[in-house]
């Protein structure tokens, strides 16, 4: 039987806490190291609903090797009229100001952003980001897994080209608005995160690291973020098993060169809602090193209290499917005034 019209509910008040612009973003990138340059660039507006407004897509020569081609296919002949990215930094800007940054891993796409802008001794004009993962785990949507591509096809996207900056973009965009109006109805909070900018960059290379892949000539760089994490709110559920999973509130400590920038490593295991332990004691759930044999303090430490260990990609294996925590327990507050 077909409900009036007349007599229907009418549909939920849009959350006035959303933000009202979104700008939906994806890089290609020469890898994921610290030096590692953007080489093409996708921006998709859209407004408060997640209806897009329109869209952007620019190469960029890194003044370097384009990296792993046989993913972005990106060659070094193509990229060599491209722009520099100081300037495509302004339009960038334009692309992306008074807007929540949107990705699939945001923290990934916006360091890569943050630090080209701070080469480019400039500041990117974000404040917000909002990561596609931690959206899907907010809304418990049913996935294999958290890629991208798994995420399309569980709203019927069709993606065309991956890894191609522009269609990644359009392929997130398009499953970004029925994630968004999914949270809206369940009056889920997004999982907005401050983006703070790099304070500096140096092209000087740092003293005692090697750039990632022998690559000469370019630098490890340096750079501060001007931030403090939160507090992780998850209890801690003990040590990492063997074969097992991570799960949230577990304490991770890190030891020695990765070629990931720890920075990055970190965020992504914040945003996944681990502890990220800056010494190692008998309650660090897991060590993450690529060197197990050294005799840091931490590695000593691991040996002597019989910490688990695992190397970066196993550790980053791991991040694509960390177990939720229970329920969180309640603020005291409100215990008291039961």
């Amino acid at each position: 039987m077909c409900e009036d019209p007349a007599t229907a509910a009418p549909p939920a008040p849009w959350p006035a806490a959303y933000p009202e612009r979104y700008a939906v973003v994806d890089v290609e990138t020469t890898g994921l190291a610290r030096d590692d340059r953007i080489i093409s660039a996708a921006v998709y507006r859209l407004d408060a609903r997640g209806e897009v407004e329109d869209h952007w897509y620019t190469q960029v020569n890194p003044e370097r090797d384009p990296g792993p081609v046989w993913i972005h296919g990106l060659t070094s002949e193509a990229l060599e009229g491209a722009p520099l990215f100081a300037e495509i930094a302004e339009e960038f800007s334009a692309r992306l100001a008074g807007r929540v940054l949107v990705a699939h891993n945001a923290v990934f796409d916006w360091s890569m952003i943050a630090r080209e802008y701070a080469r480019a001794q400039r500041e990117a004009p974000v404040r917000r980001r909002l990561c596609t993962i931690a959206l899907a785990k907010e809304l418990d949507l049913p996935l294999a897994n958290h890629k991208l591509e798994t995420l399309a096809a569980h709203f019927g996207v069709v993606q065309r080209r991956a890894h191609h900056a522009l269609d990644d973009a359009r392929v997130l965009a398009e499953a970004f608005r029925p994630s968004l109006h999914a949270a809206a109805r369940a009056g889920v909070r997004l999982p907005l995160l401050e983006c703070r900018a790099l304070t500096e960059w140096s092209a000087a290379p740092t003293i005692g690291r090697q750039s990632p892949g022998g690559r000469g000539g370019y630098g490890s760089g340096s750079w501060r973020p001007a931030r403090k994490r939160p507090a992780c709110p998850y209890p801690n559920p003990g040590r990492y098993e063997e074969g097992g999973r991570l799960k949230q509130g577990m304490r991770v400590a890190f030891s020695g060169d990765t070629s990931v920038d720890r920075e990055l490593l970190e965020d992504r295991a914040v945003e996944a809602g681990l502890h990220v332990a800056t010494s190692l004691s008998r309650v660090t759930s897991l060590l993450v090193t690529n060197d197990p044999g050294s005799g840091t303090s931490k590695t000593l430490k691991a040996r002597q209290f019989g910490t688990p260990v695992i190397d970066e990609a196993a550790f980053g294996q791991l991040l694509r499917d960390v177990e939720p925590a229970g329920a969180l327990p309640a603020p005291r507050s409100a215990t008291r005034n039961r």
